[in-house]
């Protein structure tokens, strides 16, 4: 089988949007003009006496992602994430769950399942409304946990998916 290059909207990020009864619906983070996601690790770096060079070893990791929206109606994440900048919420009122899914592993056809990625991250607001012509969000989601590997289904052509933990 020949290489295959991944295109950039076959992996999707969904974000958990938290509903009545604690409830959390997983949706597709659309419309997003910015999500690059950053390792940030967490280096320690020497030099000992007898050597004539630095050693450095990677001793963590600080994972964030950049994003940017331009703001639409009647979308659940983008709602979540502007009430959140709004209402300026802190602490834990402020950390949602994201889930990166690459859709090149899924398999099935009715119910598709795939691999993803979890972790909790707070939703860290930067700026907004800085665009003359659409209204735009910007900030960052670091992290606030170990990521776990789960297994995630849709039955909605990706638009939420459920974890099957």
């Amino acid at each position: 089988m020949a290489n295959k290059i991944v295109e950039r909207h076959k992996i999707l990020a969904f974000y958990g949007v938290p509903g009545t009864n604690d409830a959390v619906t997983y949706h597709r983070m659309k419309k997003f003009t910015q999500f690059s996601h950053s390792k940030n690790p967490i280096e320690y770096s020497r030099q000992y006496v007898d050597e004539p060079f630095q050693q450095t070893d990677v001793v963590g990791f600080a994972p964030s992602y950049s994003y940017a929206f331009d703001k639409h109606t009647d979308l659940p994440v983008q709602t979540d994430m502007v009430n959140i900048t709004n209402e300026e919420k802190l602490g834990d009122d402020a950390v949602r769950t994201i889930i990166l899914v690459d859709t090149t592993t899924a398999t099935g056809t009715t119910s598709v399942t795939a691999t993803a990625y979890k972790r909790d991250y707070s939703v860290i607001p930067g700026t907004e409304g800085d665009n003359i012509n659409i209204y735009t969000y910007s900030g960052d989601l670091k992290a606030r946990g170990e990521q776990s590997q789960v297994t995630v289904s849709t039955s909605d052509d990706w638009q939420t998916i459920t974890i099957s933990e």
